[in-house]
């Protein structure tokens, strides 16, 4: 995440400051009018019950001014504070007696030494359910099994001079007691029974255009500020015109066209990521998506102002598309695909930007890197004034899977393998490739265990993740060529006690999208592997594929991994990933001791693929690169915020690089990457080199940059060449080509 301003600004704006806000939000409810979707032989989704309801405590502190009721607000920005003394309680009143499975408390700095969570029927005769527990500040998740109306923290010690505070008191359970009167509407029934999950929200053309935006924008402000929370949504809208809808993105939510084609869906309106929430300032803007639509912007114009992890891809936009927040405020890096712009993409603020296999009228403006692949109307190559970097064809790509309706089922349809290739793949007819349906896929849901993943997998099926969260004990294994595992809707795995989740065996075609994968406290060796160790099969024909899959280490909780990503497989695609070691999130998640882990990418595989790598604050070389053969399309690399000193980062000294060639590399090109230095921490960290590569004729880097956000240095860009990026001068040092 990059925190100044561009170096170029457009006309009339302001350069304001700003400080980097630490968004703790946790855990959003199932929109209230969602249709609550039975999954696969599953129980009820877990539900936040206690957001918004009547909330009470046994004292405020400063006569009021954080009052219970700031607690179940599902704002992190507000809190309720107690009074100075022993023993107090925050209690909140469900409406009915209900099931409950988990309560979770965000706590303040001012947390409990030793607290209980309490049940009551009537609010005044309690039991306990949970023994005498130890607090901790930031978020602790407890287990409960019990029936009430009434939940109540009841601390009994406190671990500061302070009184007890909370930011937030969430109560989740499955349901009423009381059967309802009415049955909740279902989503759409999946071949074998079931459904895609209760996160999925299917809209239809036949539907009020009102009601959609009534549920989108109810979806939209519970995700609008949840930075770290465990909530994820896919919405879903059928082949048909929708007139007049401005369908809001936020945090952790996925927004899909069901049809063929981006043309089968047509909104008359707008798809928009602005960043009113964040005082203008677009770059946190993480972890959201578009796919497989048409947009007519109302104003001619349609917003998608994002950083990180926030795909755009199969759009057809028949106007502008303006990648800068309202006002051209800061914004951080993306990515499109296969996608067509009939107007300008403007990258006004945008310091740089990934745009491949596309089609635009024109290009404006351009910050740090701006770089296009296969991407018809690009403008002509000119880096660095301006940094643009321009590559005719896309040597070897498969398009991202991607659910659709076919004949009234869903199904998934896989494009085919390109080489050489430019433009979308759907501009003459549908894109090539093949479908699968959905009675091939094991669809798992939230609470499945890796063993029933794994039986599903053994059994030949393909499979799809609902939105959600899913904890695993042991490694999922991807054994047969050509399965694809897909997750919708931001679908997020969390290894427990350090097993690596996920593993993809040395076979063809194995299609690896839409994940993320959210680093457990106990650490990790890597977090997703492709290939074991040695493997060696020539894969060209039909290379496995990497597509938005994305890894975080803290953050949300105390995350370590000593690696993300490891290639071993030749020929593998890397196709959009975000690995990010935490540079802020909830308290005690993040710093240098706290979210460890060295390396973002290591690449072992001969021959491997990347396009639109973003790799940011590890503590060691963020991508290691020992294969031959290997090709990179941009990087954006921040390196890490937090060294201590230059002797904590590196015993010689001089810190890691951000990208490194390994010696023993004969062959490998790259293009269009930058490594920035911001060592808030302390100011006087300094990095030798952005890049480190073997000069042997065959390894050869082209518009390579790094730049310091006015703290720290970079010595040098590459290998001790080019000329030091220090604090005093926001500006790009740039090599063109190495050697």
């Amino acid at each position: 995440m990059v925190i100044l301003a561009p170096s170029v600004s457009p006309p009339g704006r302001s350069r304001r400051r700003w400080r980097l806000a630490a968004s703790g939000a946790l855990v959003a409810a199932v929109v209230a009018g969602f249709g609550a979707i039975t999954a696969l032989g599953a129980e009820a989704a877990e539900t936040l019950l206690s957001q918004g309801k009547p909330a009470t405590a046994s004292s405020y502190e400063n006569q009021g001014a954080f009052p219970a009721g700031a607690a179940v607000d599902g704002n992190t920005g507000t809190r309720w504070a107690s009074a100075f003394a022993d023993p107090q309680w925050l209690q909140v009143d469900l409406g009915a007696s209900s099931a409950i499975t988990r309560v979770e408390l965000n706590w303040e700095a001012a947390y409990a030494r030793s607290f209980r969570i309490q049940v009551s029927d009537n609010g005044s005769s309690w039991a306990d359910a949970t023994a005498a527990t130890a607090g901790a500040a930031g978020v602790q998740s407890l287990a409960v099994t019990a029936t009430a109306r009434y939940v109540r923290m009841y601390g009994t010690t406190r671990a500061t001079q302070y009184g007890y505070s909370l930011w937030e008191f969430k109560v989740f359970g499955g349901g009423t007691t009381t059967p309802p009167t009415t049955t909740p509407p279902t989503g759409p029934t999946l071949p074998g029974g079931g459904s895609l999950g209760a996160n999925v929200t299917v809209f239809d053309p036949t539907m009020s255009m009102a009601s959609i935006q009534s549920t989108a924008d109810a979806i939209f402000k519970q995700q609008e500020t949840n930075q770290f929370g465990l909530q994820r949504n896919l919405l879903a809208f059928k082949p048909g015109t929708y007139n007049g809808l401005n369908i809001q993105v936020g945090f952790n939510t996925s927004v899909i066209g069901l049809g063929q084609n981006p043309q089968d869906v047509r909104i008359n309106g707008d798809i928009t990521v602005d960043a009113g929430w964040f005082q203008g300032n677009a770059t946190q803007n993480f972890w959201r998506s578009v796919e497989n639509m048409s947009v007519y912007p109302v104003s001619g114009a349609n917003r998608w102002a994002v950083s990180q992890a926030a795909p755009f891809r199969r759009m057809d936009i028949h106007g502008d598309l303006n990648l800068a927040p309202n006002g051209y405020g800061w914004a951080s890096g993306g990515y499109i695909a296969d996608s067509r712009i009939s107007g300008v993409e403007g990258q006004y603020s945008q310091q740089q930007w990934f745009t491949r296999n596309s089609q635009i009228g024109s290009n404006s403006n351009a910050v740090w890197n701006q770089t296009f692949v296969g991407v018809q109307g690009a403008p002509a190559a000119s880096y660095p004034n301006p940094p643009y970097t321009v590559i005719g064809q896309t040597p070897v790509i498969r398009e991202k899977p991607y659910l659709y309706q076919t004949g009234g089922q869903y199904a998934v349809f896989v494009p085919n393998l390109q080489t050489n290739a430019a433009g979308v793949t759907w501009a003459n007819g549908n894109t090539p490739g093949t479908s699968i349906p959905l009675t091939q896929f094991y669809v798992a849901k939230p609470g499945d265990s890796a063993a029933t993943i794994n039986q599903a997998l053994a059994q030949g099926l393909n499979l799809i993740f609902q939105p959600g969260v899913y904890h695993v004990n042991q490694t999922i294994n991807v054994t047969r060529a050509n399965t694809v595992v897909m997750g919708l809707g931001y679908a997020t795995i969390i290894p427990d006690g350090g097993v690596t989740p996920m593993q993809v065996a040395d076979v063809d075609g194995v299609k690896v999208a839409g994940l993320f994968f959210d680093a457990g406290t106990t650490n990790s060796a890597n977090l997703l592997v492709i290939g074991p160790n040695g493997s060696s099969a020539n894969h060209a024909g039909n290379p496995t594929t990497v597509q938005d899959v994305f890894f975080r280490i803290g953050g949300s909780i105390a995350g370590k991994a000593t690696n993300s990503l490891l290639v071993n497989s030749n020929n593998t695609i890397i196709d959009h990933i975000w690995a990010w070691r935490a540079d802020h999130g909830n308290a005690g998640t993040y710093g240098w001791t706290v979210n460890t882990a060295d390396s973002g990418l290591i690449v072992n595989g001969q021959n491997v693929t990347a396009y639109g790598l973003f790799v940011e604050h590890y503590q060691k070389t963020e991508i290691l690169w020992n294969g031959n053969g290997g090709r990179t399309y941009f990087l954006q690399n921040e390196q890490p915020y937090d060294p201590p000193s230059n002797a904590a980062w590196r015993a010689d000294g001089v810190g890691y690089p951000a990208y490194k060639v390994a010696d023993s590399v004969s062959t490998h090109e790259a293009w269009g990457m930058g490594s920035y230095a911001f060592f808030q921490n302390n100011p006087a960290v300094h990095s030798a080199n952005g890049f480190q590569a073997p000069v042997n004729g065959g390894v050869k880097l082209h518009n390579i940059f790094t730049i310091s956000l006015a703290s720290g240095t970079i010595d040098h860009v590459v290998n001790n060449i080019g000329d030091a990026a220090t604090a005093d001068a926001v500006v790009p040092r740039t090599v063109t080509n190495f050697p």
